[in-house]
Formats: C-alpha cells, structure tokens, sequence
C-alpha cells in the first residue's frame, strides 16, 4: 500500500511540462537561436547607421556596433547558434540589402565577431551575475577589434615595400591602431556593450526563454558545446584567426568574389534604411510565431505524456 501511495506521490508531483535544457535543443531550436540572433543584430547595425560619427584628427570615433544586443543573446541562449547568427545579420540586412558587400572580405569580419562571441558566451555561467555578462561584451569585443586591428597592420606592412624609407611609419600605424582599438572597446565593448548587457541579462534570464520552448541556462550545470581552454579549440581559434586574415588580404589584391556594391543610400537617401527594418520585422514576426508554435507542440506534447503515466499508475494501483 505504501508503494502504491509513493507511485501516485511521484505522479501527482513530477512537471507537467518539461522544458529541454539547451544542450537538449532540438534541430528546430537552435535554429530559432540562430535566426533571431541574426534579425536582432542586424536591427541594431541598421540603427547604428544614423548615429552620428566624430572625428578627432585622424582618428575617428563612432559606434562600430551595438555588442550589447549579440552579447544578451549569448548569455541566454545556446552561444555557438546566437554566435553564429549575429554577425551574419549585419552582413545580410546591412551590407546586402544596402548595396555595400565587399564579397570574400565580409569573411574576415563574420569569423572574428561570431569567434569572439562564441568565446565571451561561454564565459556565462550565470547570466544573473552582472560580472559575468559584461566581461562576456569586453571579451567579445576584445577579440573582434584586436584581432581586427592585427590584421589591419599586416595590411599596411605587406603593402609597403620598405618601410625604413618612410621614417616613423611603424610607429604612426601603431599608434593609430591603438587609440582606435581603445576607442572601439570603450564605445563598444564598455558603453554600448558591457553596460547595458549587463542590465539586460539579468531581467531577461528566465523570462524569454520558456517563450521559446526553452529552459533557462542553470549555472549548476556545464553547458555542452561551450568554448573550453583545450588545445584543440586553441589551434581551432588560431586557424580561423588566420583564416579571416587570408578574407582581408583577398579583398586588399583587389579579389573581387562576390563583390556587390550598388550602394542604395547614396542612391535613394538614408530612407532606404527602412527596406531592412522591413525585412526585419518579417522574418522576427516569423521566428515568433515558430517558436510559440514550437512550444505550444511541446506542451501537448508534454501533457500527453502526463496523462499516459498517469493512466498507467491507475491501472497499476487498480490492479494492486
């Protein structure tokens, strides 16, 4: 009799919805990461067309992008899919659809973002620790503009035959890419990064997930699939670090592969911006109405496999 009483305990306790962790996403799932990470970074990159740029001298100041929208995404969902989709967003709602892609050479930007985010992601054990979400935004930017700017003074070294005939050269690239980089990580990585991720992370975490079927990130629990410190990844990261370098010296010889630059501002204004909010829209309003319909399905799904256990504990304490 207790056993029986036990069963139905167990029964009238267990969830009558259980929500995949994100290591258990489904095909469907990470895809949904994928694409509204992918639709969110590309509205923010269209927004940061009409903020205003400043220039101090040779140095120019501007929001290069707003990490704090990708960086939220990581820390939520599963980093690799949200890592993957962000910086393919600029490149199509932006680059494309303004008429300004540079082929071959958006490879080099798309492998540094999606590689630092990936990286900063994984660092989030707890999206409701601040520490953690704003060191993800630094992290991610680090990389980006660091290895970005590398890759710029190799440019201009390989395409400068001597360098000792032009005194101060070295030093005068140096010194530009520098107070460039400080510039990108303080206007990117710290004000339109850090900061507002790491506002936004903590009263997200827990609240946009179930909407897409999907359990919050559990700190307890490692999370599969993560960027970890093994030499493996570390010659995988420096592969494709050099790897972005070989898109930007394609682009710098003039290799045109999949160059399209109609350049549809100068033509029809910055009203043209709203083509892309268009597209936008359309295809957010589609991953929502996916993803409620993915979580809806899972929910039925669900409660039938509540009502057929308990069916089964019935027939069992009937036949007891």
């Amino acid at each position: 009799m207790s056993s029986t009483t036990a069963s139905s305990d167990t029964a009238s306790s267990s969830p009558a919805r259980r929500i995949p962790r994100p290591q258990e996403l489904a095909s469907s799932q990470k895809l949904m990461v994928f694409v509204l990470s992918m639709v969110l970074f590309g509205l923010a990159n269209i927004l940061t067309e009409v903020l205003p740029e400043f220039r101090v001298g040779p140095v120019e100041l501007s929001v290069s992008y707003l990490a704090f929208v990708p960086v939220v995404m990581v820390s939520l969902f599963h980093p690799l899919y949200a890592a993957l989709g962000a910086p393919l967003g600029e490149i199509i709602f932006v680059d494309l659809l303004m008429g300004n892609f540079s082929g071959v050479g958006e490879l080099e930007g798309y492998i540094q973002l999606a590689l630092g985010l990936y990286i900063g992601g994984s660092l989030v054990r707890d999206p409701a620790r601040r520490g953690q979400v704003a060191l993800a935004a630094i992290v991610a930017v680090l990389i980006d503009k660091g290895v970005g700017g590398a890759v710029d003074i190799l440019k201009v070294v390989v395409g400068v035959e001597d360098l000792e005939s032009v005194q101060g050269l070295p030093e005068s690239i140096l010194a530009l890419e520098g107070v460039a980089f400080a510039s990108d990580l303080l206007i990117s990585g710290i004000i339109f990064g850090a900061i507002p991720a790491a506002y936004l992370a903590p009263r997200l975490h827990g609240k946009i997930e179930p909407l897409m079927g999907m359990a919050p990130r559990d700190p307890r629990v490692p999370l599969p699939g993560r960027a970890r410190q093994t030499a493996g990844f570390i010659g995988l990261a420096v592969v494709l670090f050099i790897a972005s370098g070989l898109f930007a010296f394609l682009e710098y010889v003039d290799v045109e592969l999949g160059l399209w630059e109609p350049d549809f501002l100068e033509q029809y204004g910055m009203g043209f911006l709203w083509v892309s909010v268009a597209a936008c829209a359309v295809v957010l309003v589609t991953v929502v109405l996916l993803a409620r319909r993915s979580a809806r399905r899972r929910r039925l799904e669900a409660g039938r496999a509540t009502a057929a256990s308990a069916t089964e504990v019935a027939r069992s304490n009937a036949g007891v």
